[in-house]
């Protein structure tokens, strides 16, 4: 095994990427309004945006999660048990002793144990969470008529308010995490260029100087 620049995002995953983080910062800016947390927009225009926003970035996770299954990454969200408490350990302790990440990325498991299970629970807990409230409250005519409609719209109002500042803070620790090891660009700049540096086998980058050449690219000399 080799660690070689390889593009490993592809244009549709980075854009689905930065529309998905511009949706969720929108979200959370007319969502925290509606709440009356600031007074920046105009409560209305707030609830229209927060609105349109979110059917939006439904379409988007409609088009990706259809995008995942129909490629092989979906694969990179398995959870696996080995070599996760060694990360755990990194994050908590590790990275302010100036230690070196544990986990080295391959070209079939770009994800260390950690982001894989966090990122599967935002995919199958938080987002359906935030999604069926949301829907739920924004259907709120059509089952008012209902039994005790005013409680059960407290109950939807509270679980979809949970998830939104549960996604909120897995967007803080994201942003955070960003800022650990090799630095903040470096973390950033594969989801902008595609590029990344991850352990390839000899048979994986034959394959890819013969048959995708365009997917290896040499590292720039400092």
């Amino acid at each position: 095994m080799a660690e070689r620049l390889v593009k490993v995002y592809s244009r549709f995953n980075r854009i689905w990427h930065w529309l998905q983080v511009l949706s969720i910062l929108m979200l959370l800016l007319t969502g925290t309004r509606i709440m009356g947390l600031h007074p920046v927009l105009p409560f209305e225009a707030a609830v229209t945006l927060h609105t349109l926003t979110a059917l939006f970035l439904l379409v988007l996770w409609a088009f990706a999660t259809f995008w995942l299954f129909t490629t092989e990454n979906w694969m990179q969200f398995i959870p696996r048990y080995e070599g996760l408490p060694a990360v755990i350990r990194f994050y908590a302790w590790g990275a302010f002793k100036g230690e070196p990440h544990p986990y080295l990325k391959a070209y079939h498991s770009r994800h260390n144990p950690l982001q894989a299970l966090s990122y599967l629970a935002l995919k199958v807990v938080l987002f359906p969470a935030i999604w069926i409230s949301g829907l739920a409250y924004l259907g709120y005519t059509f089952w008012a008529p209902a039994d005790h409609a005013s409680f059960w719209l407290t109950i939807v109002a509270n679980i979809h308010i949970l998830a939104a500042f549960s996604v909120a803070t897995f967007v803080v620790l994201h942003v955070y995490l960003l800022t650990i090891g090799h630095g903040f660009r470096e973390h950033v700049r594969p989801m902008i260029t595609g590029f990344e540096k991850v352990e390839v086998s000899a048979e994986a980058e034959a394959y890819f100087a013969a048959e995708k050449p365009e997917r290896l690219k040499e590292e720039a000399q400092s």
